[in-house]
């Protein structure tokens, strides 16, 4: 490898900001900030908006869509149209079959 040109792989720790939840892993993430972690070393600090610890993926919170809900609902969406059209097609085909 190139010496200057990588950037620093080091111990930071990450806080999720949301849920209070920190933890420490190596990284090259730049931060300002420092924090005194539970071993007694300082080590550099970066705060996370989510991590797995509050993202509702993670967590099990995550609504999911049902597929046959959704159809359901496209059916009663446009019921009364496919009724009217249907309507329409009989009465045409009614007129048809009297005309001849």
């Amino acid at each position: 490898m190139k010496s200057g040109i990588h950037p620093e792989y080091r111990e930071v720790v990450f806080v999720d900001v949301s849920s209070d939840f920190s933890f420490v892993t190596r990284s090259t993430v730049q931060s300002r900030e420092k924090t005194t972690w539970k071993d007694g070393k300082e080590y550099p600090l970066y705060k996370l908006d989510t991590s797995s610890e509050s993202h509702p993926f993670y967590t099990g919170a995550q609504t999911r869509i049902v597929e046959a809900g959704r159809v359901e609902k496209f059916r009663q969406k446009f019921a009364a149209k496919t009724e009217a059209v249907n309507a329409a097609a009989a009465q045409a085909s009614a007129a048809k079959s009297k005309r001849k």
